[in-house]
């Protein structure tokens, strides 16, 4: 069966400058990221948190195409991380992902995620999915939100634990040298259109909120989504519908909510690799087939 995905196209990409840091030119050529010197009580009960929420992830299951999902918040400010606890409830649930997920992000009241998201606890989450997981069989789902910097990449910014990037080469890098193959990457974050270049092949889907060149929107700290979290995460991915059908669905109510407010359009970009059937069609297949409710204040405009 020919992957349905095939119909989406993407616009020819400029890739973007291996830069590591934004703090500095200095920092730029030791680090992706720098770390704030936390108490080492806290930097203790940090260490145990990971560790605990990788050891918790389940092997995969032979003979069964498995999703492993990556949540992952970068951004201290709380719209990235209220963003980051649903996706990766509603991932879970798409992608049939029950004990393969696993949420980096800022707890707030009593929403809490697996461990704090930062450059390392990424990395980390990643290292552990690859020794798991059937790398020839399996998937990886990796959903980012951020604040994102033209020909930079994503930044990280926590007051309290540290600073940096992480650059498209070094995604792209991190990914290669742990044989994760099949892929389904999904970047919130203003120009992120600018990964495409490093992280397409034929066994990938990656998504982005904007194109290299372009804003997204919705990144109050305020808001309970961004506009592309929303419209995807929010909606979209709630409906039984086939991954190119909520994709499109999602570009529409971005598109609407950007001419609703007068706003240069994002142009979110899609690249579909020619490989990426064997391991989406059966997830199509495990697909939930009822629809769940949004939650949050949409800032698209959109009813529960």
């Amino acid at each position: 069966m020919e992957p349905r995905l095939s119909r989406l196209a993407v616009e020819p990409l400029i890739g973007a400058a291996f830069l590591l840091s934004a703090a500095s030119a200095a920092l730029a050529q030791q680090a992706e990221y720098a770390a704030l010197p936390e108490a080492p009580a806290q930097q203790l009960a940090e260490h145990r948190r990971i560790d605990s929420a990788l050891a918790a992830l389940k092997p995969q299951r032979p003979g069964v195409v498995d999703a492993y999902v990556v949540v992952v918040a970068l951004d201290g400010d709380p719209v990235f991380s209220r963003e980051a606890r649903e996706a990766g409830r509603v991932l879970a649930s798409r992608f049939d992902a029950t004990g393969h997920t696993i949420v980096l992000a800022n707890d707030e009241g009593a929403s809490k995620a697996d461990a704090p998201g930062s450059p390392h606890t990424l990395e980390l989450a990643l290292a552990r999915v690859a020794e798991l997981m059937d790398r020839d069989e399996d998937v990886l789902v990796l959903y980012s939100t951020s604040h994102g910097e033209p020909g930079m990449g994503l930044v990280y910014k926590d007051l309290q634990r540290g600073g940096g990037l992480i650059s498209p080469a070094r995604l792209a890098e991190v990914l290669r040298s742990l044989g994760i193959k099949n892929r389904l990457l999904i970047l919130q974050a203003c120009f992120s259109g600018q990964f495409i270049p490093q992280l397409r092949d034929s066994s990938s889907i990656v998504v982005t909120a904007a194109a290299a060149d372009r804003s997204s929107f919705g990144c109050k700290a305020g808001n309970d989504w961004t506009f592309f979290g929303d419209a995807l995460i929010n909606h979209a991915f709630r409906q039984p519908l086939p991954l190119d059908t909520q994709l499109r669905r999602a570009m529409i109510l971005i598109g609407a909510a950007e001419d609703r407010d007068q706003l240069e359009p994002s142009n979110p970009q899609v690249s579909v690799g020619s490989g990426i059937a064997r391991w989406l069609n059966p997830l199509e297949e495990r697909e939930p087939q009822s629809t769940s409710e949004p939650v949050g204040q949409s800032p698209l405009g959109l009813g529960k």
